[in-house]
């Protein structure tokens, strides 16, 4: 447990120290109780003994605490949304940009990877795959990328699969932003507001006109909620794009791990845009 410590303790503590760091404890240090640090580092069990390996899975594992933290900050800002709490909406998914621009970094990580490294331990993890990642579908659900059918793999895992069945269900972000739009007078047609949510989001005109209202609005609020949205957008596209090259690069057009076909599969996927109309409408603008 972590002791509280204030502002006048610090600095006592700094003149008993004379400036340098504590250095005894009685029990393990705040930061490792904080952090969690043995337990972090007791969570790499590779399955090789190629050296390759650790870092795949490191990396794979920072991208997963990436992605709960996406999570978390986009159900803060589907909550602000629905408050009408613009401001602070615009706020949060402004900090989520740079959490995204770091998972997107860690990409970088993984670059290095010959196919002959990623083969020497890719036989050795079975059929897992980043597919399967429940988290990321989170993730994908909440920026309006919804399939029922993906949902399948976690069937068996009861507790996943009821968070992700009520995720399909809840509004994204882009149904939250619609209704406030809406709430503020713009024609939202009412086949998207009353659409059943737990289907993928599709594109129609009404929703790029409005877009094309908005930003020609004198409500610069809304203007850079829709700026940041597409910084996201941006972000999400920049994921998929990095994970093609990724695979590429690492295995070329092999099938993939999870009983897809790999290269071809993803390149299909990164065709599924986040925010339709956002990316359309700038046309009319």
């Amino acid at each position: 447990m972590i002791t509280p410590v204030s502002a006048e303790e610090r600095s006592a503590r700094e003149r008993i120290n004379e400036g340098q760091p504590t250095v005894d404890f009685e029990q393990a240090t705040p930061y490792d109780r904080y952090v969690g640090t043995e337990t972090l580092h007791d969570l790499q069990h590779t399955v090789t003994d190629e050296p390759e390996e650790l870092a795949f899975l490191v990396t794979t594992q920072v991208m997963e605490l990436y992605f709960g933290l996406l999570r978390s900050e986009w159900l803060l800002v589907r909550a602000q949304l629905d408050a009408d709490d613009v401001r602070s909406a615009t706020s949060t998914l402004r900090r989520s940009v740079r959490h995204f621009e770091a998972l997107n970094a860690a990409w970088a990580a993984l670059s290095w990877m010959t196919p002959k490294q990623f083969n020497g331990f890719r036989d050795a993890l079975g059929e897992a795959s980043g597919f399967q990642s429940a988290m990321y579908r989170h993730v994908e659900i909440l920026l309006g990328l919804k399939s029922r059918v993906q949902l399948r793999p976690y069937r068996r895992a009861p507790k996943i699969y009821a968070g992700l069945e009520e995720a399909l269900s809840a509004p994204s972000l882009y149904d939250a932003v619609l209704k406030l739009l809406a709430r503020r007078g713009f024609a939202v047609p009412a086949e998207v507001l009353e659409r059943d949510l737990t289907e993928e989001y599709r594109p129609r005109d009404g929703v790029e006109a409005v877009w094309t209202e908005v930003y020609g609005s004198a409500d610069l609020a809304l203007r850079e909620l829709a700026e940041v949205l597409m910084d996201v957008a941006v972000q999400f596209s920049d994921w998929k794009y990095h994970h093609v090259v990724a695979v590429r690069r690492s295995m070329g057009a092999k099938p993939g791990s999870g009983g897809s076909a790999g290269l071809k599969w993803l390149e299909q996927s990164m065709r599924r845009d986040i925010f339709p109309e956002l990316w359309t409408a700038r046309t009319f603008m």
